[in-house]
């Protein structure tokens, strides 16, 4: 059961739309860290600001990896691939999708995933 042309349509659309307001949001921030030349004469604002911005760092790190993700989602729909399970070959739900288009795994395969990891954790 593959998905509709429309559907796969609307799954490009809200990817690519998804894609431009993720990467401007990791333009802007990267310009405004680049550009902060804030100094403190007290060590624990100066500490307390490094901390924010090594929070801020993570932050936009974990953006990073959702941006891969969706480029790595729209490869699939550009390929035929989208909506397949990588595990099993089998369809993922258009339920699973609607929530999650960057998953790549069908809800059985995942929830097989996560108790081996559970089983044996630290094994990826």
């Amino acid at each position: 059961m593959g998905l509709r042309k429309e559907k796969i349509e609307t799954y490009r659309k809200t990817l690519h739309l998804r894609r431009e307001v993720l990467a401007a949001d990791l333009r802007q921030a990267t310009a405004q860290m680049i550009n902060d030349e804030s100094s403190y004469t007290d060590a624990v604002d100066q500490a307390a600001a490094d901390t924010d911005r090594n929070f801020i760092l993570q932050m936009k790190n974990r953006d990073r990896d959702v941006l891969w993700q969706i480029d790595e989602a729209i490869k699939r729909l550009n390929e035929g691939s989208f909506g397949e399970c990588e595990r099993c070959g089998e369809s993922i739900s258009e339920g699973r999708l609607e929530a999650f288009p960057l998953t790549t795994l069908c809800i059985d395969c995942k929830a097989e995933l996560e108790s081996e990891e559970h089983r044996f954790p630290g094994r990826n």
